[in-house]
């Protein structure tokens, strides 16, 4: 396990590692003292790791001092710690566990939720649909699997490539078969993006705050991030123009539409400066298109057609596998196209990552790299290393779901945006003081407390029984702390009852001091 850095500016990352350790019965302290033993135990506490003091994870944790001397009392009596007079509280160097190989891991509470045992606890963290729509069970009850194939298909199935291809055409996109990659979620097409363009002390802009798990594929890449702040109307396009012209990142993420975690959208005049700034000073740009189609009214969501111009690509972007000679035509939607249906490659060479999971169903592993077919093929390579290809019968429902497509999408997005309207009424009705502006699509609400901050309430949140991200995770300017993100895709009742649950929490929540800004290896460590 990988070991957990623990300066003074680091607590947040020993508090992400310790994910839901009060969700358990018993003793606050008792609950503390086994998670830590675990990691201790497991070496992410090396020994002779400085932790914490006393007052300071107390805060961090939402507990009293009591609870956290107890639990570094308790593990004292077994020898896994040492505490000494002016020296703090240290990890005892005989308590390290057999020595493994490093290994790079996630600390954030996105993901370390879901590894942990099913509880009562409601999960307001990791947005997904909370059941499949029933024409996945119709398509697998139907599938047919092919009788003369070995099953490998690196870049994906021809026919699901295909149908991929198809969606950015009637988006007003070319786009054929050899420029699309099937991956097994846009998580993976993500990893591989940054595996194949970032090497370590590579610069990568992304958005302030943006989707954590981005953040943590950068990390893992030894990247430098440059953030670059989101306001109302997305991300700052002028600043991220500066950004690109000053340092030349060898990648910039950016999610335009309904963005992870804002929900803002990013106006479609700013979105062609972006992408034709970004062609022009040689930028990879990847758009995480993940939650684009989750508009809640796509005709009151209406974009001018696009009018992109061809403009010479510089040998940097080649160099990432896009064509240097120019930027192809990207093809001219039609006007009145739903906003959400016009991709920023409409305005220029993008590197497109999409997804079935927030439409279809988190289970279904299936998602997608659009982009120049040399980098298609590169990345194909590079792919065909970890797993030779997604899993088939996933793909052959895929291709099922994108025929008739339109049906679930209308169910996914009614139901998502019933349940936007009901967890914002919930809020307003319990937790007044807080604020959220209303989205326009996706499944998330971004979430100010009035005081305190987001991680040691998240903390005091758990114990209530609901899991909530504090903004803290998604910004690598170490900016919103007092930020929460929420979605809401569970059912109105479930909503109903998690809220009822923060609502209680916030009653017991006592916060210090305000926080410090947090660093970036507090945020993603």
């Amino acid at each position: 396990m990988e070991p957990i850095s623990l300066s003074p500016h680091t607590i947040d990352a020993l508090v992400a590692r310790l994910g839901r350790w009060s969700a358990g019965r018993g003793p606050l302290y008792l609950l503390l003292a086994a998670r830590l033993r675990r990691l201790i135990d497991e070496g992410a506490l090396p020994p002779g790791a400085a932790l914490p003091p006393d007052r300071r994870l107390a805060a961090a944790l939402a507990v009293g001092r009591t609870t956290v001397v107890a639990a570094y009392d308790t593990l004292r009596q077994e020898g896994r710690l040492v505490r000494r007079q002016g020296s703090g509280t240290r990890v005892a160097r005989a308590a390290l566990a057999p020595e493994r190989p490093r290994v790079t891991e996630t600390s954030n509470p996105l993901f370390l939720h879901l590894l942990e045992s099913p509880d009562d606890v409601i999960l307001l963290s990791c947005a997904a649909p909370s059941q499949p729509p029933p024409e996945l069970a119709e398509a697998y009850n139907s599938l047919v699997l092919p009788s003369a194939d070995l099953g490998y298909h690196p870049a994906g199935l021809g026919a699901l490539r295909a149908a991929i291809a198809a969606r950015y055409e009637a988006r007003g996109v070319p786009t054929g078969p050899e420029r699309i990659l099937v991956t097994t979620g846009a998580q993976q097409g993500l990893s591989l993006l940054t595996r194949l363009l970032l090497a370590p002390g590579d610069g990568v802009l992304v958005e302030a705050p943006t989707y954590p798990g981005a953040l943590d594929l950068f990390r893992e890449a030894a990247a430098v991030p440059l953030p670059v702040a989101v306001g109302p109307d997305g991300v700052d396009v002028a600043e991220a123009v500066r950004v690109m012209e000053r340092h030349r990142p060898a990648l910039a993420y950016v999610v335009p539409r309904f963005q992870n975690p804002t929900g803002t959208v990013l106006p479609p005049l700013a979105t062609r400066r972006l992408v034709e700034a970004a062609n022009a000073l040689g930028v990879p740009l990847v758009d995480d298109e993940v939650l684009a189609d989750l508009a809640f009214d796509a005709d009151a969501t209406t974009a001018p057609t696009p009018t992109p111009a061809p403009t010479p690509t510089p040998t940097g972007v080649a160099a990432a596998g896009i064509p240097s000679a120019g930027i192809p035509s990207a093809g001219i939607p039609s006007a009145g196209v739903p906003s959400a249906g016009v991709p920023s490659a409409a305005y220029g060479e993008v590197i497109s990552v999409g997804s079935l999971s927030k439409v279809v169903w988190g289970g279904l592993r299936i998602g997608w790299v659009r982009g120049p077919a040399p980098l298609i093929a590169r990345l194909a390579r590079l792919k065909a290393l970890h797993d030779l290809g997604s899993d088939l019968p996933s793909q052959l429902v895929a291709i099922r779901l994108l025929d008739d497509f339109a049906p679930v999408l209308a169910a996914r997005t009614a139901a998502v945006r019933a349940g936007h309207d009901h967890l914002r009424a919930e809020l307003a009705r319990r937790l007044p003081s807080w604020s959220c502006a209303p989205t326009t699509g996706g499944q998330t609400l971004w979430v100010r407390l009035p005081h305190g901050d987001g991680v040691s309430f998240a903390q005091l949140a758990l114990r209530h029984g609901v899991a909530v991200l504090p903004g803290a995770t998604a910004d690598a300017l170490g900016g919103s702390l007092r930020h929460l993100r929420l979605h809401f895709l569970a059912p109105p009742e479930v909503l109903t009852e998690a809220v009822r649950r923060l609502a209680a929490a916030w009653a017991e929540y006592a916060p210090g001091p305000d926080p410090e800004r947090a660093s970036l290896h507090a945020i993603v460590v």
